[in-house]
Parts: structure tokens; sequence; C-alpha cells
């Protein structure tokens, strides 16, 4: 389940959510969750109330007898305070149990009208009435109570009897025009219905002009709620939610992998990893983990007898899809080459995507194909040969010699190039996506190549590859290197080095503190505003470098004039002071303790300078000074120099306690009963003795 991946606190606070708003759209029966402890847990989600509340309802109502017979009870009896009724009472109902079967209910307890429009203000009894054209004065006067509810009766029975007729008539004319069932589910009848066709009596009174005189009489605006009134009157607590429908194959194929039948479709060239093989064949995870099958029949051409013949777990391979199921949520791949070159046109195309157009110009389409179908088999015709041995003549095995001279590649990946710098560079910013790379020869080493990353649109970095242990110079090393990584094939080079780069730059750009189409200048700017509305406060954001293709510029403002630091974007996450940090975040907080960026090495540096020059110093534990005529005598034996933090750069005397150390390579155990002394570890045979130390031991902490 995908909810396991999101953490306990959001989750839980979601649910809370999901539950107060179905039970502000349904209402909760107050007496049957009193009455029974699996229901009485409803009562917590209601909006006004909680836990507490709750809890507290629930007992005043058991001390009451149990039931309520009216939402005024809840007030009358002190069972909760009037700013908790005029919260909650709206979404608790009063509805028609066992217990109650001798009680005189009002129907409008269980609807969504407040108590305030039908006891208070007596609005709703006033609509009824006058929609049954009944005396206003008798009906709404105090002690005819049985009177009003009659008519509110009479005139939810008519709009009943309405919407019933309302929905035979559509279920009638549908089956007549599409011959199918109608179902309720499919019938709103607030939006279905046009407003002419309604003729309940409640449908010929006037709201509008109704709320005009309640609005100069200083009441306020209550259009709304006399609406709300005459939708009550009709579908009183109508459930508005649907009932629930099981998520179709291909919607739920959308949903949990990301891809549709336009990006994953049978013909269309995948790059994956082998997690796991078995007797039937080799299982893949594709980019967004999607899972996918080669079977042992499309391994390879020719019989396979095992899968571990042709392909070894963790090996990033490209195969093309044949068939994408989506109620196993897997894609079958193949490896056979007449899979690999067959056209596009000639696999099947999803019934989902729209059919081609009718002025879609199929041969120049064909022709496209059959030139790109023959460049491919070019290029692997001529790898081929080069990379053969055994049949080859003497001319060919001399033509395959090193030469150590610059020239074109026989490679057949799709994100290879035999082309120039500015033919890769116009490629990718006019047609290629942001993140995509592609790699060319280089011109200036025969062992090298040149990678070429689109890190944001316009703006492409140039990566040189190192090849080892190739066969020739057409060839692709079987060894790449980037600095200090090696990579196997050009499948494991992208995705072990540009894929994570590409998700760090996603996350960059979706950090509160980047600015993505801002210039440096622009940034800038910007600090010193936040800098004069808080100038307390040192500000700092992030936007991209625009000098170095591929960094970001931290740039902050501590006292009046911007600063920046240089960012640079690895596979291992974000540089920053000689340090990698996986997330930008880390950085973030790293840069706070540090704002300078000045790195621990510089400053190790600078101590150890300072040590060096507190030698020739007078000791400020001895008022012996050092004598510049004869030069001091290192003792026979020192141990080794001390690193705690609480070493400073004078030299300390020996303890006058302590005997001398005896004439061995190794340091002593220390005395017993002084505990000051740091028992130092004997180094292993093969190291050579510690050097003898200018300084005396420390003296014990």
């Amino acid at each position: 389940s995908l909810q396991q991946l999101l953490p306990k606190t959001i989750l839980l606070r979601e649910y809370e959510r999901v539950i107060c708003r179905a039970v502000a759209d349904v209402g909760v029966d107050i007496n049957l969750s009193c009455k029974y402890d699996h229901i009485h847990g409803l009562l917590t989600f209601v909006p006004g109330l909680g836990p507490r509340k709750a809890a507290s309802l629930k007992q005043g109502i058991d001390r009451v007898g149990g039931v309520v017979v009216t939402r005024r009870d809840l007030l009358g009896k002190r069972l909760v305070g009037p700013f908790v009724y005029n919260n909650a009472v709206a979404f608790l109902r009063i509805r028609d149990i066992d217990s109650l079967r001798n009680q005189l209910l009002h129907p409008l307890d269980d609807t969504r009208l407040h108590p305030h429009v039908y006891h208070r203000n007596n609005w709703a009894t006033k609509i009824a009435i006058d929609a049954l054209e009944m005396d206003n004065d008798e009906a709404t006067s105090t002690g005819n109570d049985d009177k009003a509810i009659s008519a509110i009766k009479d005139i939810m029975e008519d709009s009943h009897n309405e919407v019933k007729r309302l929905f035979d008539a559509t279920k009638a004319e549908w089956e007549k025009t599409y011959s199918q069932n109608f179902t309720v589910d499919a019938w709103d009848p607030r939006v279905d219905p046009p407003p002419e066709s309604w003729r309940d009596k409640v449908e010929e009174l006037d709201l509008e002009t109704f709320a005009d005189m309640i609005e100069k009489d200083g009441k306020g605006k209550w259009l709304s709620h006399l609406t709300m009134i005459k939708w009550e009157f009709r579908l009183p607590f109508e459930d508005p939610r649907k009932p629930m429908e099981p998520l179709e194959k291909e919607k739920l194929f959308r949903m949990l992998t990301g891809e549709s039948d336009q990006t994953l479709c049978p013909g269309r060239e995948v790059t994956g990893k082998v997690a796991r093989i078995s007797d039937f064949g080799a299982h893949l995870k594709l980019e967004g983990d999607v899972p996918a099958f080669i079977p042992l029949r499309n391994l390879s051409d020719g019989h396979v007898e095992s899968a571990e013949d042709i392909v070894q777990i963790g090996q990033v391979v490209t195969a093309v899809v044949t068939e994408v199921k989506k109620s196993h949520m897997s894609v079958d791949l193949s490896l056979k080459d007449e899979d690999l070159k067959k056209s596009p046109s000639s696999w099947e195309r999803p019934a989902s995507l729209p059919p081609l157009d009718l002025n879609f110009d199929t041969i120049a389409s064909q022709q496209i194909e059959s030139d790109k179908s023959k460049e491919r088999d070019e290029r692997l015709a001529k790898m081929n040969a080069l990379l053969g041995t055994g049949k080859s003549s003497s001319k060919s095995n001399t033509a395959m010699g090193r030469t150590g001279k610059v020239t074109n590649r026989a490679c057949g990946h799709p994100a290879f190039r035999n082309k120039g710098l500015h033919e890769i560079e116009t490629e990718l910013k006019e047609t290629g996506l942001v993140g995509e790379a592609l790699i060319r020869p280089s011109k200036s080493n025969a062992d090298s190549l040149s990678l070429h990353w689109l890190v944001r649109e316009g703006v492409t970095k140039i990566i040189e590859i190192i090849e080892e242990d190739k066969d020739n110079d057409a060839s692709i090393g079987n060894t790449l290197k980037i600095k200090n990584e090696t990579f196997g094939s050009i499948d494991e080079l992208l995705a072990r080095y540009i894929a994570p780069m590409n998700d760090h730059v996603e996350s960059l750009i979706e950090h509160e503190k980047f600015r993505k189409d801002t210039s440096e200048k622009e940034v800038d700017n910007e600090l010193l505003q936040m800098r004069q509305k808080n100038p307390r406060r040192a500000a700092y954001l992030l936007c991209w470098n625009e000098k170095y293709a591929g960094y970001a510029s931290l740039r902050f403002i501590v006292n009046q004039t911007p600063r920046s630091h240089h960012v640079g974007i690895t596979p291992e996450g974000f540089f920053w002071c000689n340090s990698n940090f996986s997330d930008i975040n880390y950085l973030l907080n790293a840069f706070k303790k540090n704002p300078s960026g000045t790195s621990k090495s510089s400053n190790d540096e600078h101590s150890s300078k300072a040590s060096r020059n507190s030698s020739s110093r007078q000791s400020r534990w001895s008022s012996r000074a050092p004598s510049s005529s004869a030069p001091r005598q290192p003792p026979t034996w020192a141990p080794p120099p001390s690193h705690s933090s609480t070493s400073s750069g004078y030299s300390r005397p020996p303890q006058p306690s302590l005997p001398p150390p005896p004439q061995h390579a190794y340091p002593p155990p220390p005395p017993p009963g002084n505990s000051g002394w740091q028992q130092q570890r004997p180094p292993p045979p093969s190291l050579p003795p510690p050097p003898q130390n200018r300084y005396p031991p420390a003296p014990p902490q």
C-alpha cells in the first residue's frame, strides 16, 4: 500500500480530515451514537466537538435518560454550552428510533438546517406555510407547534414526491434513448433536472424577494440559508458522496507507475536494471520502479538454457517493450534483434490513443523510419565488423590496431552521437528535454568521450569520460571513468551518474529558497530588500550560477554587501566547502554554522603553523628560558603527541613525581594510581617506532 510510504503523523492527520469531512456531509445520529459504543467514536469528529466534549456529551445524555428528543434539549438540559451548541448542532441528527416512537419529533431536527432558521426566526416554518397557502398568523402563533410541524411534514412529503416523479421521468427517457438500465447513482437532482421542470409547491415561492425583505429589516443576507431550506425539504441530509467504484486497471496502472499508453507502449525502447533471475526469465526494474520481465524466449534470437547466460543481476540493459500488462502491473520486454529492428509503426497501437489523423502522411513517416533503421543497422554492422575476431583478415586486423588517432566510434547506443560540439549543443537545446544527456567522441584525445548534460533549459555541462580497456580506436572502452567513478557501459553511466544528478536538480528547484528563473543580480536585490525589512537577520537564497554550468549559487548577505558560494551538483548530492551533502537542507544547515565557508583543512594548517611558531617562544609553564647558544637535546624517549582538545601550542614540563621512562621503543604503561596519563596502545610490529618528539609528555588532566 502506498500509505506505508507516508510518515505516520501526516497519515493520521489526513485520516482525521477525511473522517471529519464525511461526518459533516452525512451527520451523526446522537441517540444511536450514545447507545452503541462502536458508533460513539463518530461524535469525536463532529465539527465543534472533540474527544473531550464528545465524552462529556455522552455522559450527560446517559444521565438524563439516554435519549434526546429535540435539538433544543442539548442546550436546555445543559448538555453542551452555547458556543459548542452553535458550532455542532447542525451536524447532530434526531432520528425516529424505537425509543422515540411515542414522541413528537420535529422533522427539521433530521436535516442540515440550523435551529436558528426554524426555531429562532421561524423562516422554515413560514416558507412551508406560505407554500401550502395556510393562515400564517394561526400556524406561527405561540402554542401551535403541532400545526407548524404538520405543515413542514406536508411540504416535505410534497417535495419528496416531486423528486420521485423527476427520477422516474429521467429514467424512462434514458432507457428509451440509450436502451440501458438507469441507476440512481448516475442522477444528481440538484444538477440534472432543469429548474423549470420542478413542480413542487416550494418552487412556486420567490425566495429572493423574501431574502430582500429580511435584508431591508436589518437582519442580514440570508438567501443562501433560504435556498438550503428548500433543498432540505426535498432531500433532507442527502449523502452527497457517490458510491465508491473500483479503479479500472488503466487508471490504477497510471496512478502507481506514472506511465500511460503514450509514454509506455509496445515498440518503445526502455532501460532497466536486472533485479532477479528465475527459471523463466529475468526480472527488471525500469525507471520509476516499474516491474518488467524478459522471458527466456525473448532473451536472444537463439535457444537460451538459462537467463544467467545472457544477463546478470545488477546489469543495466536496454530492451524493447512487447506488451504492457496493466492488470499484473508489469511490462514484458525483449532483447531479440528482430524485435529491436522492428519499425514503430509495425507494433500494435494502443486502443486508448486517439486514431491517426486522416491527413497523416504515412509514406513520409515510413520513409523516416526506414532511414533511421538503415542508419542504425549500419552502425551495428560497423561495430560488429570492427569488434569481431577470428574471421577477420590480416588487413582488418591491421585496421583494428590502436593508432591513437581521434576517430568516430562504432556505437549503436541511442544516447551516442558521432557529431561535433556545436551539433550536440544545438540538438540538446532544440529537441532535448531537461536532464537528457548525449555522448560524443572527444576531439582532444582518442581515449576519451564528452558527455553533454542539459542541466536546465539552454544550459549544458560538458563532462569528460576516460575510456580504458579499448579493443581498437573505433570501439567504446570496456571501462568508462569519470574522475574516480568507474562504469561498465553507457547505460550504467547514465543510470548511476546522470539520473542521480537529475534527482538532485529537481530537489534543488523545488526548495523554497531557490529562485528558478531569476538572475543573480535580481537575487541580490531581493536579499537587500529582505535585509532592510529585518536588519538583524542574515538572509540567503539559492539560484543558478551564471558563470559555471551545472553549479548553483548560494547567495547571502550578512552586513551590507551580498556574497556567494558555488554549490556543485554530484551523483552523491551537493558539493560545498570540500564536503558532499546528500540533501540540500543538510548543506544549508552547515552553511548557517559556517557562513564564510572556511574548510577544516585550512584551520588545521593554520593551527599547526601557530604551533610551530610557538616553539621558539618561552614556555608559559617554566621560568627558564631556552638557551640560544646550545640547542636542546631531545629526550631518549617521548610519548606520541597528544591530539586532545585541551592541548596548546606551548610545551609542558614533565611531572617531577614520575620516574624516568625506560629505554625501549614503545611507551610504558601508566603508573598505578595516576589516572591522568592516557595509555597508548603499542603500534603493530610492522610499523616503525614513534618519532622522537622534541616535546616532553603532557601533564595529567
